[in-house]
Order: C-alpha cells, then sequence, then structure tokens
C-alpha cells in the first residue's frame, strides 16, 4: 500500500504534514520536545508573546468542566525581549516550521512585536492573536470588528514579509466578513478558531470556577461549533484555513479537512496526552493511506453538503 503525501503548502512555507501544535498549550518553546519530536509536526507554535512582560490573571484561572477545560490564564508571559534572548535561539534548531504567536492591546504593539521579530530567522510566520478572551475583560476588539481586525493586519504586514496567520475568534456573528477583511489586508493564512467564551459555578458556594468569572473554553465539548467556524472561514476567503478546536484524534483532524481546512492544530488534548499531537499525524497517514488517497490536499474541501442533497431530491 503506497503511502499518503501529507506535505501541503501555506503561502511559502512548506509543511511535512498538517499538524501544529496550537497556541498555548505546547509551551513557549521546545518545552514539550521530549513527547512530540519537531519533526513529527508541520509546526510548531509558540505560547502568546507580549511586547512587555505580563503575569496573567489571578487564581483560579484553570477550571475542568464535563467536556473540556475553562482557562484565564491572561497570556502569561515573559516578554519579547526575554524571548528574543532565551527562546528563539533554541527553537532556531527545531527542524520544523515555526510560528511565533503575537499578541497586543494596541495596533501599535502588535507593529512594534512584528518590526522587531522580522529580521530573526528562527520564526518562519506569525500568528497574529486577535482573538484571546482573557485580556481587556473579554471585550474582543480586534476579534468582532472587521474594520480593526483588518486594521492590525495591514499594519503588521507593512512591517514584514513573513507569512501572517490571523488567529479569529468564535465569539462573534461577523466571522465570515472579518475573515473576508483580514484576507483582503494581507493576511496569508487564518487560524479558526481561538477558544469560546464559558462560564462554571458552584452552586453550593455560589463561586465561579474562575477569578475572572468567564473564560476561554476550549476541548472536545467545542468541536462542533468550531469545526462550523472553520468551515465558515474556508468558505468566506482563498487563502488556506488552519482549523483548531476539540481535535482528540485523527478523524476529528480529518474532518476538519474534509470541511476545507487545509492543516489543523491540536492544543487541550495535549494537557492529557503531551504525545498526542504525534500520534495524531502518524494516525492521520495510515487512516488516508487505507482509504487509497495519495495525497492529503486531494480530501481538502471535500465536502458534499446539504444542498448537494437537496438539489438531487428535487430533480428525481
Amino acid at each position: 500500500m503506497a503511502s499518503c503525501d501529507l506535505s501541503l503548502r501555506i503561502g511559502p512555507l512548506e509543511l511535512r504534514n498538517p499538524l501544529l501544535s496550537a497556541s498555548g498549550t505546547y509551551g513557549h518553546g521546545l518545552e514539550m520536545e521530549f513527547f512530540t519530536a519537531p519533526t513529527e509536526l508541520g509546526g510548531w507554535v509558540s505560547k502568546t508573546v507580549t511586547l512587555r512582560p505580563r503575569g496573567g490573571n489571578a487564581s483560579p484561572r484553570i477550571c475542568e468542566t464535563e467536556a473540556g477545560l475553562l482557562n484565564s490564564i491572561g497570556l502569561e508571559n515573559r516578554g519579547l525581549e526575554h524571548y528574543l534572548a532565551h527562546t528563539l535561539p533554541v527553537m532556531a534548531r527545531a527542524d520544523t516550521v515555526v510560528v511565533t504567536n503575537i499578541g497586543g492591546e494596541s495596533v501599535e504593539d502588535f507593529v512594534e512585536m512584528a518590526r522587531r521579530l522580522d529580521g530573526e530567522s528562527a520564526t518562519d510566520a506569525f500568528e497574529v492573536n486577535l482573538s484571546c478572551p482573557n485580556v481587556q475583560g473579554g471585550k474582543l476588539p480586534f476579534a468582532t470588528s472587521p474594520a480593526l481586525a483588518a486594521e492590525v493586519i495591514r499594519a503588521v504586514r507593512a512591517v514584514t514579509h513573513k507569512p501572517l496567520f490571523a488567529k479569529l475568534s468564535p465569539n462573534t456573528a461577523q466571522l465570515g466578513e472579518i475573515a473576508r477583511a483580514v484576507e483582503g489586508a494581507g493576511a496569508d493564512a487564518i487560524t479558526a478558531v481561538n477558544t469560546l467564551l464559558g462560564l462554571a459555578l458552584d452552586w453550593r458556594t455560589r463561586r465561579p470556577g474562575l477569578a475572572t468569572v468567564q473564560g476561554g473554553y476550549s476541548g472536545p465539548g467545542i468541536k462542533p461549533v468550531a469545526l462550523r467556524c472553520a468551515w465558515e472561514c474556508a468558505r468566506s476567503v482563498a487563502i488556506p484555513v488552519i482549523g483548531c478546536g476539540g481535535i482528540q484524534s485523527a478523524s476529528d483532524a480529518l474532518e476538519y479537512l474534509v470541511a476545507g481546512c487545509a492543516a489543523v492544530q491540536i492544543g487541550t488534548a495535549s494537557f492529557s496526552d503531551p504525545a498526542v499531537p504525534g500520534r495524531i499525524a502518524r494516525e492521520m497517514g495510515a487512516l488516508l493511506s487505507a482509504a487509497g488517497i495519495a495525497r492529503v490536499g486531494d480530501i481538502v474541501g471535500t465536502l458534499h453538503d446539504g444542498r448537494e442533497t437537496l438539489q438531487g431530491a428535487r430533480s428525481r
């Protein structure tokens, strides 16, 4: 049986397979390389880096729910200077595509981050985090306005030639419009999506599970919503979409590809099994080979939607 070719391109980037780590779930650098080697993944995505150090939100800031996790980490990190001095030199030896996720509270923050990192060879691409629900009181200013999202991407595009992934939020009714706006502003790909806003509480103590009350919900419970969001983005733009949300198996990942995604990111599942990203990559190849599929790109966007079924019924 011939093995399936899992390689693909996202803009100018060549990925060995469609599996990437999700920002915030696999460390700042290569902390998890003893569980999943960089060579097992198509791309390694950093935790969000901000211009200045952030201490994050108050505890408790992780809360397990029936079908996933709520988090309110608040983009805790040591800031750009530490990332440049300590993390990127380590990432330079990673034999995979390295994507630096950048976050900011203003357009100027994003621009300064991209400008400073543009000359760093260890960073192959930027993932522009427009959508973290755990800062600025969950207001999501860049994630809910097509104009503001486009303004950030356009400004970042002006200071770097590196590929840009725009990470979008599911917490908006304008997702397709925002996807088109960032595409028009110069994004090379879209990551769909970040966490859903959620809340957990104990009725006995009358206290929330998180100090911030609400937080970002991730894990298997969000997959149907995240899959719908990824499909909405893929049908709205011509640039590649990277699906993210609730993926725990190769079959989950393949559903995103059929929905129109070129690649996927694995996040919350890696908390319970840090080796799962590499395992999913291997299992994806085995499943596609068994199905007689020669190239992973052959299944991208092959969803037979209900309109075709309805059209066929009407013609009979």
